[in-house]
């Protein structure tokens, strides 16, 4: 499996984000397919901002110039996430995920469940729920490499989808982001890495990097792709780029067979002892 990982740092500013994308497919036409990653369309914190240039689902011209140059290249494109509109009374919108397949069309989508509601430090706290409404269904994508398990940024923290996915025929996980610095700096290695251990997968994680035009969020890069066993396969440090690595993806059964710990789920229940309780 011919991968392409784009690390880029997109502005508040579709348009530009979109020629860029369509720059970067056109360099990897030679790989299966094309990682990007979280809000590629758009990252902004202004909500009057995003009314403005937000669309919805249907008939997004985002979505369909990027589908229909898939089509023209033969391209798979995991369109890490986008941020779009959505018909619900709240005007909140949708962190959503779309995969592409080399004919162009949309074959799988997936909204990101678990929402970035945190106080990161003193000077930088995000609540994403104000903006966007949490999803509440994963995605298993088939596709000619097998089952590719959609997840997005801070559902990383969330160890129980990737072992759910995996369970259901997972052997890659996508995991496009736009990590905080100073979270990236302390959690975003050892998070990806075990997700690919506790799984036996590949993970692949497209991420944002630097300071973000109109925005002025700083997001941390480091791009990775973790194989099976744990091993950081690509890093493409912190600079915007295109990489390039091959896949064989029968390391994944190869893993399992020695570490088979996925089939090893036991029932179990907590039981609470005070200081005076006595063990049975």
């Amino acid at each position: 499996m011919r991968v392409a990982v784009a690390q880029i740092s997109s502005s508040d500013q579709p348009a530009e984000n979109l020629a860029l994308v369509l720059a970067l497919m056109r360099q990897s036409v030679d790989q299966d397919i094309l990682f990007l990653p979280e809000v590629t369309n758009c990252l902004s914190l202004d909500p009057a901002h995003q009314a403005l240039v937000l669309e919805h689902f249907d008939n997004n011209g985002f979505i369909d110039a990027v589908c229909k140059e898939a089509r023209s290249l033969s391209l798979w494109v995991a369109l890490g996430s986008i941020a779009l509109k959505t018909h619900d009374a709240d005007g909140r919108h949708a962190n959503r995920s779309i995969l592409i397949d080399a004919n162009g069309s949309v074959v799988a989508q997936y909204d990101k469940i678990h929402m970035f509601d945190v106080t990161v430090s003193e000077v930088e706290r995000y609540h994403e729920s104000k903006g966007y409404r949490p999803g509440d269904t994963a995605v298993l994508a088939r596709t000619p490499w097998g089952g590719v398990g959609l997840s997005i940024c801070y559902d990383l923290r969330f160890p129980a989808l990737y072992r759910t996915l995996a369970q259901a025929g997972a052997g890659i996980l996508v995991v496009p982001s736009a990590f905080a610095q100073l979270t990236g700096e302390a959690h975003w290695h050892v998070l990806l890495r075990a997700r690919a251990i506790e799984t036996g997968c590949f993970v692949i994680a497209a991420a944002q990097t630097g300071v973000h035009s109109g925005s002025g969020r700083k997001t941390y890069g480091h791009s990775l792709i973790v194989d099976p066993w744990g091993q950081v396969i690509l890093d493409a440090g912190q600079l915007p780029g295109l990489h390039f690595l091959e896949l064989d993806l029968t390391d994944v059964d190869k893993v399992r067979a020695r570490m088979a710990s996925l089939s090893h789920d036991r029932n179990f229940e907590v039981r609470y002892h005070t200081n005076h309780d006595q063990p049975d």
